[in-house]
């Protein structure tokens, strides 16, 4: 099973670029068109494209936490 990624602005292009290079699948957000989307809106836009979303900001983590997730 492959894992899709889906990065956030902040997310240094070395890091990117070391990840493409071992064939994982990279998208960023500045590709994708959101290089101006706020946290909410990043973590909703990675759902949308089934990917995880990749980051490096600590504040996400309160966003996230914001979502209602239901049980499997």
């Amino acid at each position: 099973m492959t894992i899709a990624l889906y990065m956030d602005v902040h997310v240094h292009r070395a890091i990117t670029t070391g990840l493409r290079l071992r064939d994982v699948d990279v998208l960023t957000a500045q590709e994708d068109g959101y290089r101006t989307a706020n946290d909410d809106r990043l973590l909703d836009r990675a759902t949308e494209v089934q990917r995880v979303l990749f980051t490096q900001d600590d504040d996400l983590l309160v966003e996230a936490n914001r979502v209602e997730y239901l049980p499997l």
